[in-house]
């Protein structure tokens, strides 16, 4: 399978390589940051806007999940949340004479940073069937269009509704409301392609799909091993807190296949040490692990501790097992047999690094795992996860200070999303709850995910389909597959702040609905309206823009919702598919005044009792975390699950690599803020392969040669599947022996649809068995 990519708006001829960096952050930082802030929003506005980045009296960033203190920086914001921000509140604006001029064939001929670059969308647009160009379209129009197709289906399951991590709590609650109302849970969220695996994982073994810890265990824990994440891009305010952590004399081990700067040296440029003393390293160990082998080397680490507390008996917190924890002679039985020759295969690293390792967990009083998508895009990743939790289990590292499982959500209220029920396999307990605050039965039957979502627009089976925020057609995988499978819906309906593919790759009729970003100030009924959110540790707290908005023709993401809820909940064709029970409300005053969103949210939700007080004055409160608050695991039997995991890791056939995608520095998910890696050492370009130099020569190769990534995937029925992604450039870099890593959304066209991970169905985005091919 092949797809013929867009325009290279990037001019990768332009592309040049230098060494990688040993050290993030810092002065250059700084500048990079405030160039693209003021070529983005000016000066003045620059400053007007970041000085409320994350404050108490301003907005939550736009960008990553990463909580605050209590305590707030007058610039609380690090490099990559500024470039966020500035392309939100970006000057630049996408209006009815930008689509006059631009067919939508146009559009679709352009690249993700073209597209971006553009800037704010102003009016709602329609693309109607057989058109070349969207037109101008009323709000009154637009939503009663919507809601017609809605209640036109002839069965709710025909309808597909995405949300991005970006939507507030009160837009996420009601949305999940409007759709239910309408008798789906065909919720699919970004959640599934990230973070899925650790919701699962964690469910299972720990009774919730959280992490345990808070920002001031990470400050106080004995021994932070961070693997299969890149702080220092993907979670920049994360170093400040390592920082913290290592000044106060904890250990912390990087586990990746790349060197990464953020875990050498960090250069706080809030500090003089930062800026004049050359920072502080904080690794004290790189483990150079070959992808998906982190499942064996948590299993080496189990097997380390047993093996120790076998001869001395003092390894084990067995007050804290007995009590809180079943299934450890299980899972003793297994790590005592496994073989070190298989887990040293498996991770690429000798025994002796996997039991150094192992012996530093062993003399830690408090440990803490963080992890991102290294962990979450394999088969096994549900598995590895578990084996993570297993090793905490063992020395009692849940519900301790400085101790717990830290999956580092990467964007700003995915998790607040989840929490507000934002997914395919709701609890019986929130749906009951739904039931009885709004009057009406919910569907119980499970929702899509992602992936199944594209195979039933794929089959045919979706005629509606509505993504709140977020580039569903550059985020998901197999990007032939899935744009297809977009084009084949009558209807699609994107709600976004700027311009992006899922705007170019559209059903038979578009429609395109401008939305309030977090820096603009959002008034209804005359008052200034303010949302919320949670971050990755489950903190929530108050957000409220301050900019004006680019036009007075937007529409917040929950006056939107709202109005929809009262059109298809009000009167409707007697021909209408839709539940006769709908949900009951007071959707004009949901509309003009959100804190009546949120007495909802706080009769509904378990944690959310007196939320408007709570979020008063900029404060945060904590949502209830019983493993952490407790030591109390809702499982089926009350405690913390040991689990048996038969090991896994990926094989690479002779003559091949496995890629791992992943993110540019100047990059954040599928918004291209910039042509360059700095970190890495890439400039100017995108479409590059990083290779070991030895598998560049063993495969015939030179540094520098353009080649075509072609993936291979065994499907269901035994073909071997083929995919291509054309002309990148082979960049010699560090990293194991027969491992590869190229940038997304461009290689998401080599991610089969059906290769995903076990129990969670995420992508698997960082096991792609790829060939390199000359060009020509």
């Amino acid at each position: 399978m092949s797809r013929k990519p867009p325009t290279r708006d990037i001019d990768e001829a332009k592309l040049r390589t230098t060494a990688n960096k040993k050290v993030a952050v810092g002065v250059p930082a700084v500048l990079h940051a405030l160039k693209i802030a003021n070529d983005q929003m000016g000066v003045g506005r620059s400053v007007q806007t970041l000085l409320k980045v994350n404050q108490k009296d301003g907005f939550d960033c736009p960008g990553c999940a990463w909580p605050e203190e209590d305590k707030r920086h007058l610039a609380e914001f690090c490099e990559n949340g500024a470039k966020a921000v500035a392309e939100e509140a970006t000057l630049r604006r996408v209006g009815p004479s930008f689509f006059a001029e631009h067919s939508v064939a146009e559009l679709d001929s352009h690249d993700d940073w073209w597209l971006g670059q553009q800037g704010r969308i102003t009016h709602p647009m329609v693309l109607d069937e057989g058109a070349t160009h969207y037109r101008p379209i009323s709000w009154d129009d637009a939503l009663r269009d919507i809601g017609d197709a809605l209640s036109a289906l002839e069965d709710p399951n025909d309808a597909v509704f995405y949300t991005s991590g970006r939507t507030s709590n009160e837009a996420a609650f009601l949305y999940q409301l409007l759709v239910r109302g309408l008798g789906t849970n065909n919720l699919p969220d970004c959640s599934n392609m990230c973070h899925e695996s650790s919701g699962s994982a964690l469910t299972e073994t720990i009774g919730i799909g959280k992490g345990t810890v808070s920002i001031d265990d990470i400050h106080n824990a004995d021994l932070l091993i961070v693997a299969g994440q890149n702080p220092g891009t993907n979670h920049p305010r994360m170093l400040s807190a390592l920082e913290k952590a290592k000044q106060r004399g904890a250990t912390i081990i990087a586990v990746n296949p790349l060197p990464e700067a953020g875990l050498m040296r960090f250069e706080n440029p809030q500090t003089v040490r930062g800026v004049a003393f050359g920072g502080t390293t904080l690794a004290d160990g790189f483990l150079q692990i070959r992808l998906g082998g982190d499942q064996a080397l948590f299993q080496a680490i189990g097997k380390h501790l047993l093996e120790y507390e076998a001869e001395s008996g003092d390894v084990l917190d067995h007050e804290f097992i007995d009590a809180h924890t079943s299934g450890l002679d299980a899972y003793r039985r297994l790590m005592m047999n496994a073989e070190w020759s298989e887990l040293v295969a498996a991770t690429g690293l000798p025994e002796e690094l996997l039991r150094r390792l192992g012996e530093t967990v062993r003399a830690s009083k408090a440990t803490i795992v963080c992890w991102a998508m290294g962990l979450t895009q394999h088969k096994h990743s549900v598995a590895t996860l578990r084996d993570v939790v297993n090793v905490l289990l063992l020395q009692g590292n849940i519900g301790r200070p400085g101790a717990g499982v830290c999956p580092v959500r990467g964007h700003s209220n995915v998790q607040g999303d989840r929490t507000m029920g934002i997914y395919e396999k709701p609890s019986e307990t929130f749906l009951e709850s739904l039931d009885r605050e709004f009057g009406f039965e919910a569907p119980r039957k499970h929702g899509f995910d992602t992936v199944e979502a594209i195979r039933a627009m794929r089959d045919r089976k979706v005629r509606f389909f509505m993504g709140m925020g977020g580039n569903f057609v550059s985020a998901t995988p197999d990007t032939g597959v899935t744009e297809a499978a977009m084009r084949s819906v009558d209807l699609t309906v994107q709600v976004s702040t700027k311009l992006n593919r899922s705007h170019t790759v559209v059903g038979k009729r578009a429609m395109i609905l401008p939305t309030l970003g977090r820096t603009d100030r959002d008034q209804r009924s005359g008052r200034d309206q303010r949302v919320s959110v949670e971050d990755s540790m489950g903190a929530v707290h108050a957000s409220r823009g301050r900019l004006a908005p680019p036009s007075e023709e937007l529409l917040s993401e929950v006056a939107i919702v709202a109005r929809i809820c009262a059109y298809v909940f009000g009167e409707r064709p007697a021909t209408s598919s839709l539940p006769a029970n709908a949900p009951r409300a007071d959707w004009a005053s949901l509309e003009s005044n959100y804190a009546r969103v949120r007495e909802h949210i706080a009769r509904v939700i378990p944690g959310f009792e007196d939320y408007e007080k709570r979020i008063d004055k900029g404060r945060t409160f904590f949502l209830p975390n019983a493993p952490r608050d407790e030591r109390r695991f809702d499982t089926s039997d009350g405690k913390a699950h040991f689990t048996t995991n038969t090991l896994e890791y990926p094989v690479i056939p002779p003559g091949r690599l496995l890629l791992q995608t992943l993110r540019s520095h100047d990059q954040y998910n599928t918004t291209i803020y910039g042509k360059d890696d700095r970190y890495r050492g890439i400039h100017g370009g995108r479409r590059v392969v990083m290779v070991n130099a030895h598998d560049i020569a063993q495969l015939g190769f030179v540094d520098g040669d353009i080649v075509d990534l072609v993936s291979e995937w065994t499907g269901p029925d035994g073909a071997v599947q083929e995919r291509r992604a054309d002309e990148f450039r082979i960049v010699a870099y560090s990293t194991p022996r027969g491992n590869a890593a190229a940038y997304y959304p461009e290689t998401n066209v080599l991610v089969p649809l059906d290769s995903i991970a076990d129990v969670s169905g995420t992508p698997t985005s960082k096991s792609v068995i790829v060939r390199l091919e000359h060009r020509g």
